[in-house]
């Protein structure tokens, strides 16, 4: 019974929020890595553009609510997903003709588009305070639990309780889909072979007569729904914060570069093993220990590696790691 109480607490503490926060890194760092391998570039903007997409959903959500349009038990901001990935594209691709395209004809090496992505980034930043403020934006709505603690307590009797938030599941959900159709577009589709080929020999592909424009703006589209959908679905399970988004960058380039910068499978690896890695290494064992060993032995601290406030640290470390021992990535992507 022990034993069982605590692969309930462990599942309810660590795998349950690892799956789910793995499924939005992986999400986010797919963008990165698409962008890394097709344009060639570090777009540090990435987080600020999955603030931007989440952003309008927000203000889109809100009219919803305010016009008494509900999914029930489903947040009605799957609704505004759509018309959000509609206008972040439109901005994406207005950034790049206006600011990317220029230093993409000059053929400029990619340290500068980095750092002009990282003025798009502050530009981004200050329009989204200006819209709609600093502060925590809450815009869930629908059934708050799919699992209850309570309710599986008084189901299985147990003393631990397993608790499983409805955008938590949903979320893994979302994931799964989104990955799969992304996967299906650039294996099975005229248009995601040419960006499979773009980004192997850019030369070679336009010598076969590939209109890198086109490959170009593709790309961005993909980005802009990939960044809208990990956006929402982040600010769905806790709550839209603009700064929060920044810091996520962190996180996901550590996703992307562990999976191998330029490889989608790695950047979906990358986003669970750096959430495992942070949720873990945050955790307090506990309970967990507590359950499992005898109680003359049972530990009398937290049993925390570290503090959730250096979670990111986590992210950090991971990151200097893969870039000292492997910069190619656990699946060989470009080094950096």
């Amino acid at each position: 019974m022990d034993l069982l109480n605590a692969l309930v607490a462990l599942t309810n503490f660590v795998i349950v929020p690892a799956m789910a926060y793995g499924s939005q890194l992986a999400l986010g760092a797919l963008g990165v890595t698409l962008i890394y391998g097709i344009l060639r570039f570090s777009n540090f903007a990435h987080g600020d553009t999955m603030a931007m997409g989440t952003m309008f959903a927000v203000l889109i959500t809100w009219a919803l609510q305010g016009a008494g349009v509900s999914l029930g038990p489903l947040p009605t901001a799957l609704l505004s997903i759509p018309f959000a990935i509609a206008i972040t594209a439109a901005l994406m691709l207005l950034t790049d003709r206006v600011v990317y395209r220029f230093y993409r004809a000059q053929r400029v090496k990619p340290v500068i588009l980095v750092i002009v992505s990282i003025g798009v980034m502050f530009v981004y930043n200050g329009v989204i305070r200006f819209i709609i403020g600093p502060e925590d934006q809450r815009f869930a709505d629908g059934a708050r639990f799919l699992i209850s603690a309570r309710d599986f307590k008084n189901a299985t009797g147990l003393e631990e309780g397993l608790a499983i938030k409805s955008t938590q599941a949903l979320t893994v959900v979302t994931a799964i889909l989104v990955v799969a159709a992304l996967f299906w577009f650039l294996n099975r589709t005229r248009t995601g072979k040419s960006m499979r080929a773009y980004s192997d020999n850019e030369d070679l592909a336009l010598l076969s007569g590939i209109n890198p424009e086109r490959v170009v703006m593709v790309t961005w589209l993909i980005v802009a729904a990939l960044a809208t959908i990990a956006g929402v679905l982040y600010g769905l399970d806790k709550s839209f914060k603009p700064f929060t988004y920044f810091q996520l960058l962190l996180p996901i380039f550590a996703a992307a570069i562990v999976g191998g910068l330029g490889s989608p499978i790695g950047a979906i690896a990358g986003g669970f093993v750096v959430a495992f890695s942070e949720i873990g290494i945050t955790y307090a064992w506990k309970k967990v220990l507590g359950y499992m060993m005898p109680e003359s032995l049972a530990p009398d601290g937290l049993v925390q590696l570290l503090s959730t406030e250096y979670k990111f640290a986590v992210s950090f470390a991971i990151l200097v790691i893969v870039l000292l021992f492997r910069p190619t990535g656990l699946f060989r992507g470009k080094s950096v």
